[in-house]
């Protein structure tokens, strides 16, 4: 069974630059990154950003199989890093949003692939 989920995070005030330099990390150093992914059973992982009535969020968007190890589980380096990084540009006060999936689209070719 795949989960599909997008769940939106408030940004700490004051913490832009340090979200620029957190996806610029994953980015530089996506083949590392996407290592990671396969414990987690994380077929696909996107980050979005928005900026919205002065507020900047980011939003995960994922495609994952059952029983992957959660990222705190980690001992990569990157996992480490990665979770520095939510410690400190995440807002615990805000209650992430998950947004309800209506429609999946993937073709069964492809998601016979995934599970």
């Amino acid at each position: 069974m795949l989960t599909t989920e997008l769940t939106r995070f408030r940004v700490k005030k004051g913490m832009s630059q340090k979200v620029d330099e957190w996806l610029a990390f994953l980015n530089e150093n996506m083949a590392e990154t996407l290592l990671t992914l396969e414990k987690e059973k994380m077929y696909v992982e996107t980050i979005f950003r928005e900026t919205l009535d002065g507020d900047e969020y980011l939003y995960w968007y994922s495609i994952q199989g059952e029983d992957g190890q959660e990222v705190e589980a980690s001992d990569h380096w990157i996992d480490k890093k990665h979770l520095e990084y939510w410690a400190l540009c995440i807002d615990r006060d805000f209650r992430p949003v998950d947004l309800t999936p209506e429609v999946v689209m993937i073709p069964k070719n492809i998601r016979d692939h995934m599970s």
